[in-house]
């Protein structure tokens, strides 16, 4: 018979179970994506976008296989906007995935709108040979007064230009209709957005809307009401049997962006109208690289055979610099530089973290390297070159040796490393080796000034420890020193086994060389680091952090 703590344990397991089960839809959502980086990361910019930051982040996010993307939000004002999308045509984009936002009334007077002069934004489409809207729709009773101007007639004006829109645009016209105020609207009148979606669902097939789409835009709303939102919005859909999309963006404000979107998407919603990057209004949205990596760690594999996933991270931080001129903050999730200390929970099979978080692993010339390996990485660093010769490389790994033998203590692994020791081997300098070595020289000062500094962090840590001036730390103490910053526990397995890969003499301790090495390879590969702190965070970000993922994945 099962004990009260076994009931308890079989219990915990049942309902831990149920309780994610709801992730599954994630796992098999075929996301649909409509890209808003332009639009979304210049709103509350200080400076606008030029037409060369337009192209820049178009370029960017082209190249993540979005299919559709935000071009332009037209006004009366000639903006850049109308430049950028001339040239979008005149280079040959394929118009069925550029969207462009339209208001669908010219002026409002005492909260009735203009109903008669065609919205100023699908006139310029119609010249600059673009054909898909998304009308913006206030349901709220802050715009419009509903007493006079009904839902029906609402329905009425945005069948009209649904319908001047395949008239005058195109055939192949694509109309969405955006829900710009369903946090003001759902909690009192939320039947006005199932009149508005019922009464499109029944239009004609050939000339029902493309889609929905709607959005959280003060980062107030939780979680689960946005989602209810999506669940009863695709009840209307689904009872009229319209497979329309339906796409969520949502803003940030008390931390729960993502969350949010990721429970739209779960109860209704199949995509997401976001920036690639975090980015916009106010204090940002939730970002679709953000979201998509989401769905990728949880198992969706659909969305790595539609998107280039692995250059999401790219053009997100690419896309942040071109909008603000800076990189993103160190610790947003996925794409800040933080971002990839402590990534072990990927399968390699199921997605490439190399390529997606942009960071190799240093390789190590050590006295365990073939005169192969060190030939190689002679080519891989400086090219072909006839003295790069098996003989030659042999005569290198007898000075690492050699060197290991005499107590001198230097590192292989960067370009200057790898110079210096094929010039003490006999060889002779290459132009591009001259040059990496004078420029070490050059900062030689600096550079042991900041490994002096690290040191004396080192020495105060080692006063901890059981053991003082042995030239080593155990492990807890250097977690403690070092680590924290990017590692959240150091009880933690993955954590534990990432260690392996920095304790190289395999004796449970980290010794001073050990840590020494890396540094000296971080401040060889970036020698303009300024200062012990970024010198700290280049030696684990670039330095140790990927050679313990190898170390962790090598395990596997």
């Amino acid at each position: 018979m099962a004990t009260k703590i076994q009931q308890l344990a079989s219990s915990y397991t049942k309902d831990a179970a149920k309780a994610v089960e709801k992730y599954q839809v994630l796992r098999d959502l075929d996301l649909f994506v409509l890209d808003n980086s332009i639009r979304e990361s210049t709103v509350g910019q200080l400076k606008g976008h030029t037409l060369d930051s337009k192209w820049a982040i178009f370029d960017e996010v082209k190249k993540c296989g979005f299919g559709h993307t935000i071009v332009a939000a037209f006004s009366h004002s000639t903006r850049v906007d109308d430049d950028f999308t001339k040239q979008l045509m005149e280079r040959g984009e394929d118009p069925d995935g550029l969207w462009a936002f339209s208001e669908i009334t010219e002026g409002i007077k005492e909260k009735l709108p203009d109903t008669e002069l065609v919205p100023v934004s699908i006139r310029k489409m119609k010249e600059i040979g673009l054909h898909c809207v998304i009308f913006e729709v206030d349901l709220s009773d802050g715009v419009y007064d509903f007493e006079k101007f009904t839902i029906g007639d609402l329905c009425a004006l945005l069948n009209t230009w649904n319908e001047w829109c395949y008239e005058n645009l195109s055939a192949k016209a694509k109309v969405m209709f955006s829900f710009r105020d369903l946090p003001d609207t759902m909690p009192e009148h939320p039947d006005r957005a199932f009149e508005v979606v019922s009464y499109f669902a029944n239009v004609p097939a050939n000339r029902r809307p493309f889609g929905i789409l709607f959005e959280e835009p003060r980062g107030k709303s939780l979680p689960e009401e946005c989602g209810m939102w999506a669940r009863y919005i695709r009840k209307v859909m689904d009872d009229n049997d319209w497979k329309g999309h339906l796409l969520v963006h949502v803003h940030e404000k008390f931390g729960l962006c993502d969350a949010t979107a990721l429970q739209v998407l779960m109860d209704g919603a199949n995509g997401i109208w976001a920036s690639i990057c975090a980015e916009g209004a106010a204090m940002g949205n939730s970002p679709s690289c953000v979201t998509l990596m989401n769905l990728i760690r949880l198992g969706n594999k659909k969305v790595l055979k539609k998107f280039d996933c692995t250059y999401m991270r790219k053009a997100a931080i690419n896309v942040t610099i071109t909008s603000t001129g800076e990189e993103p903050h160190n610790k947003q999730p996925v794409f800040g530089a933080r971002a990839i200390d402590f990534v072990f929970d990927l399968s390699p099979e199921e997605f490439d973290l190399a390529s997606f978080f942009g960071e190799k692993a240093p390789v190590r010339i050590t006295t365990l390297a073939s005169k192969e390996m060190i030939q190689h990485r002679m080519v891989e660093l400086f090219g072909d070159d006839p003295q790069f010769t098996l003989d030659l490389a042999h005569r290198m790994k007898e000075l690492v040796l050699e060197d290991l033998r005499t107590g001198r203590k230097e590192e292989y692994m960067s370009e200057v490393g790898l110079a210096l020791l094929f010039d003490r081997a006999g060889g002779k300098l290459t132009a591009n080796m001259r040059d990496t070595v004078e420029n070490y020289e050059l900062k030689g000062p600096h550079a042991k000034n900041l490994i002096a500094q690290v040191r004396k962090i080192w020495d105060e840590w080692d006063l901890k420890d059981e053991v003082q001036d042995d030239e080593m730390l155990q492990f807890d103490t250097f977690y403690n020193g070092f680590m924290a910053p990017y590692f959240s526990c150091y009880r933690c397995n993955d954590t534990r086994k990432a260690l392996q890969a920095i304790d190289m003499d395999s004796d449970g301790m980290v010794d001073w060389s050990e840590f020494e090495l890396y540094l000296k390879w971080a401040i060889n590969e970036y020698p303009d680091t300024e200062d012990v702190d970024s010198l700290l965070d280049i030696t684990f970000r670039k330095g140790l952090i990927p050679a313990m993922q190898d170390e962790f994945l090598s395990t596997q």
